[in-house]
C-alpha cells in the first residue's frame, strides 16, 4: 500500500495537475460544521462471502450466473476489506476526512434475513465502527446497499411485503449492536436501482424483468424504510437518520411537441416516485396515473403512506448525471429516449455535468423545503493505470470533483441546507455489473495484489481537507 501522510499531501504536490484557472475552491467556503467523508458499500469490497458465517446474497447469486457480470466477475474478493479493514481505516485518517459511509451487509447480521443474529457478522462492523472511532473518523452506516440475502429472494423478495418487515426487524439488530456508537443511519441506499434495475429491467440482482414486481419492489423498499425508521428511533434516539435517493435533474433534448411530456415522465418515475411518498406523504398523481397500464398499486395498503413519510434528520442525494431526454419515435406510446448533449462522459458513459448537480439540490429544496441534505455519494469512473513512478494521475477525476464541489458550494450560497459530502469511492471495487473493469476510487487498488495507492485526486481531496485553496 502507498500511504500518504499529510506532509505528502500538501498542495505542492498539485504543480503537476492540470492548471484549473475558472475560480478559487476550498473547504471555508462551506460550513464549519460541513462533514467531509468518503463512502463504499459491503458488497463491492468487502469479499469473504462464505466467511464469519455469511449468508448468500442475491448479487452472490447473480454474479455466478454467467452473462450476468462484465468478465463474469464476482464480489467474492473484492478488495478484501474484510481483512483489511485497518489498514483501510488509516488510508481515511490520512486522507483527513471526517467520516466514513459503509453499509452492513444483512447476510453477515442475519444469514437468511430473519431469525438469530449472526454474533460473527455483528463482531466484524463492531470492530470496523471501532476502528474509525479511535482515528476520529465517525461512521455513518447505510443499512441496505443491494446485498439482500438470498433466501428472502426466495421467498418473494422486495415484490413480497413480508420483506419490509424483515428488514425492519434486521434494522433492529443493528441498532442494538451499533446503535451505542453509531449515531448516523441510513435505511435505503437507491431504492431506485433495486426496484427498477433489480425487478424491472434486470440489469441488477436479482435480474428479473417484471415491471409490476418492479413497482411492488419499489413501494416495498420504501414500506421498509419507514419501519426501520421507527426502529431506528425506539433503539437510538439521539441517531441521525436518514435515506439516500440517487437523484437526477432532467431536460429536454429540444424544444419539440412532446418534449415536456418526456420530462415529466422520466423526472416522474426517477425522482418524484421516492421523493413525493418519502417527503410528502403521497404518489405523484401523474406518476399512477402513467404505469396504470403495469399496475392498479393494490400493494399500497392503509396508513402505508404514513409509514413511508417518517420525520428524517436528513435526505442523502446521490448525483452523477443529467437525463436528457426526448420523446420516442412512436407518438403517443409514452416510450422516451435518453439523448446526450456532447459533453466529456465518464468511463460509465455518463456526461459530466456539474451543473446538475447544483439544479437538483436547488430543486429539492424549492419543493420539499429545508430538510437538510447530505451529497452521499459523488465521482466518476475513468480508466486509470498506475504510472512507471507508481503514481495514478487522475486530472478528469480532480476536476470532476472540483467542478462538483464547487457546484455544491454555489447551492450553500443559494440557501440550500447542504450538511455534507461523501465522495464516492474510498477505493476502487466491484462495480455491480461492470465489474472490475470501472475504477470510481480515488484509491487504486491493484485487484490481483490489493495493494492500495492513493491517487493524485486522492491528493487533491486531501489537500481540499486540509484547507488548501485550489483552482478548478
Amino acid at each position: 500500500m502507498t500511504m500518504p501522510d499529510h506532509q505528502d499531501l500538501g498542495h505542492r504536490d498539485l504543480q503537476n495537475q492540470p492548471d484549473h484557472d475558472h475560480g478559487a475552491l476550498s473547504r471555508g467556503d462551506f460550513p464549519p460544521e460541513f462533514t467531509w467523508g468518503v463512502a463504499t458499500s459491503s458488497y463491492q469490497i468487502e469479499g469473504a462471502t462464505s466467511e464469519g458465517g455469511r449468508g448468500p446474497s442475491i448479487w452472490d447469486t447473480f454474479s455466478a450466473t454467467p452473462g450476468r457480470v462484465v468478465d463474469g466477475d464476482n464480489g467474492d474478493v473484492a478488495v478484501e476489506h474484510y481483512r483489511r479493514y485497518q489498514q483501510d481505516a488509516d488510508l481515511m485518517a490520512g486522507l483527513g476526512v471526517d467520516a466514513y459511509r459503509f453499509s452492513v451487509a444483512w447476510p453477515r447480521i442475519q444469514p437468511t434475513g430473519s431469525g438469530p443474529v449472526n454474533q460473527a457478522g455483528v463482531d466484524f462492523y463492531s470492530r470496523l465502527v471501532d476502528a474509525l472511532l479511535e482515528r476520529g473518523i465517525t461512521p455513518w452506516a447505510t443499512l441496505y446497499h443491494w446485498d439482500l440475502p438470498q433466501p428472502l429472494e426466495d421467498l418473494g423478495g422486495w415484490p413480497s411485503r413480508d420483506t419490509a418487515y424483515r428488514f425492519a426487524e434486521y434494522a433492529a439488530h443493528v441498532a442494538d449492536a451499533l446503535g451505542d456508537r453509531v449515531k448516523h443511519f441510513i435505511t435505503l441506499n437507491e431504492p431506485w436501482c433495486s426496484a427498477f434495475l433489480g425487478y424491472g429491467s434486470g440489469r441488477h440482482a436479482p435480474g428479473r424483468s417484471d415491471g409490476a414486481a418492479a413497482l411492488a419492489a419499489a413501494h416495498h423498499l420504501m414500506l421498509g424504510h419507514g419501519l426501520a425508521v421507527q426502529a431506528l428511533r425506539e433503539r437510538v434516539p439521539d441517531a441521525q437518520v436518514g435515506i439516500t435517493l440517487n437523484l437526477y435533474p432532467v431536460t429536454g433534448a429540444h424544444d419539440g411537441h412532446g418534449v415536456d411530456d418526456a420530462v415529466r415522465r422520466i423526472d416522474g418515475l426517477s425522482n418524484r416516485w421516492f421523493l413525493d411518498p418519502v417527503l410528502r406523504g403521497a404518489y405523484p398523481k401523474d406518476v399512477v396515473e402513467d404505469v396504470a397500464h403495469i399496475s392498479d398499486l393494490a400493494f399500497v395498503a392503509d396508513a402505508d403512506l404514513e409509514t413511508i413519510n417518517a420525520p428524517l434528520d436528513f435526505l442523502g442525494v446521490n448525483y452523477y448525471t443529467r437525463h436528457v431526454v426526448a420523446p420516442g419515435a412512436f407518438p403517443g406510446t409514452g416510450l422516451v429516449e435518453f439523448t446526450d448533449r456532447g459533453l466529456p462522459t465518464t468511463a460509465m458513459g455518463w456526461e459530466v455535468d456539474a451543473d446538475g448537480l447544483f439544479d437538483i439540490l436547488t430543486r429539492v429544496t424549492r419543493d420539499y423545503g429545508d430538510l437538510p441534505l447530505v451529497m452521499t455519494e459523488n465521482g466518476a469512473a475513468f480508466d486509470d493505470e498506475v504510472g512507471a513512478d507508481g503514481t495514478v494521475h487522475d486530472p478528469r477525476r480532480i476536476d470532476f470533483l472540483a467542478g462538483h464541489l464547487a457546484a455544491a458550494a454555489r447551492a450553500v450560497r443559494a440557501g440550500v441546507p447542504l450538511r455534507g459530502y461523501f465522495a464516492w469511492s474510498l477505493m476502487d471495487n466491484f462495480e455491480w455489473a461492470e465489474g472490475y473493469a470501472k475504477r470510481f476510487g480515488i484509491v487504486h487498488v491493484d485487484f490481483d495484489t490489493q495493494e492500495r495507492t492513493v491517487k493524485d485526486s486522492g491528493r487533491w481531496y486531501a489537500a481540499f481537507l486540509a484547507g488548501d485553496r485550489t483552482q478548478y
